[in-house]
């Protein structure tokens, strides 16, 4: 059992930063990578970033390229997710979730464990 602790949400105006973190605690698994989703209200969820733990790829969703950052410290058993020049369309839950199965990257359904969410809201 993995469980996994978002934080980093909040309010912000269009053009601002956030960095979320997710912390992973409990049993040790073999989780290959951790990833980031998000939803927002009448929308599908989103793939927005992903990493691996053994050599430390990035994966990102087109409409985040070059604005959000992953990575992640092993010691803590932590991933990140670093947020500029925030868009409205931005807004979201954001859940980060550990990878245990074979799948591509981009699916939810090959992660195993899923945090609770932290909100993510731009004003205009």
């Amino acid at each position: 059992q993995v469980q996994l602790v978002e934080s980093g949400g909040g309010l912000v105006q269009a053009g601002g930063s956030l960095r979320l973190s997710c912390a992973a605690s409990g049993r040790t698994f073999s989780g290959n990578a951790m990833g980031w989703f998000r939803q927002a209200p009448g929308k599908e969820r989103e793939f927005v970033a992903a990493i691996t733990w053994s050599g430390g790829g990035t994966y990102y969703a087109e409409s985040v390229k070059g604005r959000f950052t992953i990575s992640k410290d092993n010691a803590k058993n932590t991933v990140y997710l670093q947020m500029i020049s925030l868009k409205p369309e931005d807004t979201a839950m954001y859940h980060c979730a550990v990878r245990s199965s074979v799948g591509r990257i981009i699916d939810p359904e090959a992660y195993n464990y899923w945090g609770q969410g932290t909100q993510v809201t731009v004003s205009s």
